[in-house]
Protein backbone atom coordinates (compact mmCIF):
# COMPACT_ATOMS: atom_id res chain seq x y z
CA UNK A 1 0.00 0.00 0.00
CA UNK A 2 2.77 2.43 0.97
CA UNK A 3 4.78 1.45 -2.14
CA UNK A 4 1.78 2.18 -4.36
CA UNK A 5 1.33 5.58 -2.67
CA UNK A 6 5.00 6.45 -3.17
CA UNK A 7 4.80 5.49 -6.85
CA UNK A 8 1.78 7.77 -7.32
CA UNK A 9 3.60 10.58 -5.52
CA UNK A 10 6.69 10.11 -7.69
CA UNK A 11 4.53 10.16 -10.81
CA UNK A 12 2.90 13.39 -9.63
CA UNK A 13 6.31 15.03 -9.20
CA UNK A 14 7.46 13.81 -12.60
CA UNK A 15 4.42 15.04 -14.52
CA UNK A 16 3.95 18.44 -12.86
CA UNK A 17 4.78 21.25 -15.26
CA UNK A 18 7.21 24.06 -14.51
CA UNK A 19 4.28 26.44 -14.36
CA UNK A 20 2.60 24.29 -11.70
CA UNK A 21 5.80 24.20 -9.66
CA UNK A 22 6.05 27.98 -9.86
CA UNK A 23 2.47 28.36 -8.68
CA UNK A 24 3.16 25.92 -5.84
CA UNK A 25 6.28 27.87 -4.92
CA UNK A 26 4.29 31.12 -4.91
CA UNK A 27 1.68 29.52 -2.64
CA UNK A 28 4.45 28.35 -0.30
CA UNK A 29 5.82 31.90 -0.17
CA UNK A 30 2.43 33.30 0.74
CA UNK A 31 1.99 30.63 3.42
CA UNK A 32 5.32 31.57 4.99
CA UNK A 33 4.37 35.24 5.02
CA UNK A 34 0.88 34.57 6.42
CA UNK A 35 2.37 32.37 9.15
CA UNK A 36 4.83 35.11 10.10
CA UNK A 37 2.13 37.78 10.21
CA UNK A 38 -0.11 35.62 12.40
CA UNK A 39 2.72 34.62 14.75
CA UNK A 40 4.19 38.11 15.20
CA UNK A 41 1.24 40.40 14.54
CA UNK A 42 3.52 42.48 12.30
CA UNK A 43 3.25 43.23 8.60
CA UNK A 44 6.79 44.46 7.84
CA UNK A 45 7.11 42.15 4.85
CA UNK A 46 3.73 42.86 3.31
CA UNK A 47 5.54 44.31 0.29
CA UNK A 48 6.86 40.88 -0.73
CA UNK A 49 3.67 39.71 -2.52
CA UNK A 50 3.60 42.97 -4.50
CA UNK A 51 7.22 42.54 -5.56
CA UNK A 52 6.50 38.94 -6.53
CA UNK A 53 3.51 40.09 -8.56
CA UNK A 54 5.72 42.58 -10.42
CA UNK A 55 8.19 39.74 -11.05
CA UNK A 56 5.30 37.64 -12.39
CA UNK A 57 4.21 40.21 -15.00
CA UNK A 58 6.97 39.52 -17.58
CA UNK A 59 6.43 35.79 -17.09
CA UNK A 60 2.72 36.29 -17.70
CA UNK A 61 3.44 38.31 -20.86
CA UNK A 62 5.56 35.54 -22.34
CA UNK A 63 2.94 32.95 -21.36
CA UNK A 64 0.43 34.99 -23.33
CA UNK A 65 2.77 35.03 -26.33
CA UNK A 66 3.09 31.25 -26.10
CA UNK A 67 -0.69 30.85 -26.17
CA UNK A 68 -1.14 33.46 -28.92
CA UNK A 69 1.53 32.68 -31.55
CA UNK A 70 -0.25 35.00 -33.97
CA UNK A 71 1.04 37.93 -31.91
CA UNK A 72 4.62 36.82 -32.59
CA UNK A 73 4.04 36.86 -36.33
CA UNK A 74 2.57 40.38 -36.28
CA UNK A 75 5.31 42.90 -35.58
CA UNK A 76 2.81 45.69 -34.84
CA UNK A 77 1.66 43.65 -31.85
CA UNK A 78 4.89 41.91 -30.90
CA UNK A 79 7.09 45.00 -30.60
CA UNK A 80 4.81 46.93 -28.17
CA UNK A 81 4.32 43.76 -26.13
CA UNK A 82 8.08 43.23 -25.90
CA UNK A 83 8.53 46.90 -24.97
CA UNK A 84 6.18 46.43 -22.00
CA UNK A 85 7.98 43.18 -21.17
CA UNK A 86 11.33 45.00 -21.19
CA UNK A 87 10.00 47.59 -18.74
CA UNK A 88 8.95 44.93 -16.24
CA UNK A 89 11.62 42.23 -16.59
CA UNK A 90 14.02 43.98 -14.15
CA UNK A 91 11.43 43.40 -11.40
CA UNK A 92 12.02 39.64 -11.64
CA UNK A 93 15.65 40.14 -10.62
CA UNK A 94 15.14 43.20 -8.40
CA UNK A 95 13.37 41.02 -5.86
CA UNK A 96 16.68 39.54 -4.69
CA UNK A 97 17.52 42.91 -3.13
CA UNK A 98 14.68 42.39 -0.67
CA UNK A 99 17.29 40.47 1.32
CA UNK A 100 18.50 43.95 2.37
CA UNK A 101 15.58 44.07 4.82
CA UNK A 102 16.91 41.11 6.75
CA UNK A 103 19.34 43.34 8.63
CA UNK A 104 16.83 45.68 10.26
CA UNK A 105 13.70 43.62 10.88
CA UNK A 106 13.95 41.42 13.99
CA UNK A 107 10.42 40.55 15.05
CA UNK A 108 10.87 36.91 14.03
CA UNK A 109 13.70 34.37 13.94
CA UNK A 110 16.37 35.30 11.41
CA UNK A 111 16.41 31.82 9.91
CA UNK A 112 12.69 32.09 9.18
CA UNK A 113 12.96 35.53 7.60
CA UNK A 114 15.95 34.42 5.54
CA UNK A 115 14.07 31.41 4.22
CA UNK A 116 10.95 33.45 3.50
CA UNK A 117 12.69 36.29 1.65
CA UNK A 118 14.95 33.91 -0.26
CA UNK A 119 11.94 31.81 -1.25
CA UNK A 120 10.17 34.88 -2.66
CA UNK A 121 13.39 35.95 -4.40
CA UNK A 122 14.02 32.50 -5.87
CA UNK A 123 10.51 32.32 -7.29
CA UNK A 124 10.89 35.79 -8.79
CA UNK A 125 14.23 34.82 -10.32
CA UNK A 126 12.65 31.76 -11.92
CA UNK A 127 9.88 33.92 -13.35
CA UNK A 128 12.56 36.13 -14.87
CA UNK A 129 14.78 33.35 -16.20
CA UNK A 130 11.92 31.46 -17.83
CA UNK A 131 10.45 34.63 -19.26
CA UNK A 132 13.79 35.72 -20.72
CA UNK A 133 14.32 32.26 -22.18
CA UNK A 134 11.00 32.43 -24.03
CA UNK A 135 11.88 35.83 -25.48
CA UNK A 136 15.35 34.57 -26.39
CA UNK A 137 13.75 31.78 -28.43
CA UNK A 138 11.57 34.30 -30.25
CA UNK A 139 14.63 36.45 -31.07
CA UNK A 140 16.55 33.31 -32.07
CA UNK A 141 13.91 32.39 -34.64
CA UNK A 142 13.71 35.94 -35.97
CA UNK A 143 17.36 37.05 -35.96
CA UNK A 144 19.59 34.03 -35.38
CA UNK A 145 21.72 32.67 -32.54
CA UNK A 146 24.42 35.33 -32.35
CA UNK A 147 21.94 38.18 -32.14
CA UNK A 148 19.83 36.31 -29.57
CA UNK A 149 22.85 35.88 -27.27
CA UNK A 150 23.73 39.57 -27.59
CA UNK A 151 20.09 40.41 -26.90
CA UNK A 152 20.09 38.34 -23.69
CA UNK A 153 23.32 39.95 -22.48
CA UNK A 154 21.92 43.43 -23.17
CA UNK A 155 18.70 42.64 -21.29
CA UNK A 156 20.60 41.29 -18.29
CA UNK A 157 22.76 44.42 -18.13
CA UNK A 158 19.67 46.60 -18.40
CA UNK A 159 18.10 44.56 -15.60
CA UNK A 160 21.16 45.14 -13.41
CA UNK A 161 20.96 48.85 -14.16
CA UNK A 162 17.23 48.76 -13.40
CA UNK A 163 17.91 47.12 -10.04
CA UNK A 164 20.09 50.04 -9.01
CA UNK A 165 17.53 52.57 -10.26
CA UNK A 166 14.76 50.81 -8.39
CA UNK A 167 16.56 50.09 -5.13
CA UNK A 168 18.51 53.32 -4.65
CA UNK A 169 16.82 55.93 -6.84
CA UNK A 170 13.37 54.51 -6.00
CA UNK A 171 11.97 54.61 -9.53
CA UNK A 172 9.39 52.08 -10.71
CA UNK A 173 8.78 50.56 -14.15
CA UNK A 174 5.82 52.85 -14.79
CA UNK A 175 7.90 55.97 -14.10
CA UNK A 176 9.00 55.74 -17.72
CA UNK A 177 5.56 57.22 -18.40
CA UNK A 178 4.68 58.78 -15.05
CA UNK A 179 7.92 60.68 -14.38
CA UNK A 180 10.11 60.45 -17.50
CA UNK A 181 11.97 63.74 -16.99
CA UNK A 182 13.27 62.89 -13.52
CA UNK A 183 14.19 59.38 -14.64
CA UNK A 184 15.99 60.66 -17.73
CA UNK A 185 17.84 63.23 -15.65
CA UNK A 186 19.14 60.62 -13.20
CA UNK A 187 20.18 58.24 -15.98
CA UNK A 188 21.80 61.08 -17.91
CA UNK A 189 23.87 62.08 -14.89
CA UNK A 190 25.11 58.52 -14.50
CA UNK A 191 25.99 58.22 -18.20
CA UNK A 192 27.70 61.58 -18.60
CA UNK A 193 29.46 61.59 -15.23
CA UNK A 194 30.35 57.93 -14.61
CA UNK A 195 33.24 58.81 -12.29
CA UNK A 196 30.82 60.44 -9.86
CA UNK A 197 28.65 57.34 -9.85
CA UNK A 198 31.24 54.62 -9.29
CA UNK A 199 29.02 52.94 -6.68
CA UNK A 200 26.14 52.67 -9.16
CA UNK A 201 28.27 51.27 -11.96
CA UNK A 202 30.07 48.90 -9.60
CA UNK A 203 26.77 47.48 -8.41
CA UNK A 204 25.44 47.29 -11.96
CA UNK A 205 28.52 45.41 -13.14
CA UNK A 206 28.48 42.89 -10.29
CA UNK A 207 24.76 42.20 -10.59
CA UNK A 208 25.01 41.91 -14.37
CA UNK A 209 27.78 39.31 -14.10
CA UNK A 210 25.87 37.40 -11.42
CA UNK A 211 22.64 37.35 -13.42
CA UNK A 212 24.48 36.35 -16.59
CA UNK A 213 26.02 33.38 -14.78
CA UNK A 214 22.68 32.52 -13.23
CA UNK A 215 20.79 32.68 -16.51
CA UNK A 216 23.19 30.68 -18.65
CA UNK A 217 23.79 28.11 -15.91
CA UNK A 218 20.09 27.44 -15.39
CA UNK A 219 19.51 27.43 -19.15
CA UNK A 220 22.26 24.88 -19.58
CA UNK A 221 20.81 22.75 -16.80
CA UNK A 222 17.48 22.76 -18.59
CA UNK A 223 19.11 21.61 -21.81
CA UNK A 224 21.19 18.88 -20.18
CA UNK A 225 20.14 15.40 -19.16
CA UNK A 226 20.88 15.09 -15.46
CA UNK A 227 21.66 11.65 -14.10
Amino acid sequence: MRKSYMLRLTDLFATASMHQWLMLSSAFNMTLLAGRMIATGNIEYIFLPWNLFLAFIPYFITRMLAFMPGWIERKKILLPVLAVWLLFIPNSFYIITDLYHLTHVDTAAKWYDLLMIFSFAWTGLLFGVLSLRKVELIVLLERGRRFSVLFVLAVLWLCAFGIYIGRFLRFNSWDVLADPLSLAGEIGAMLFHPGEHAYAWGMTFCYAVFMTMLYFTTRRMGESSLV
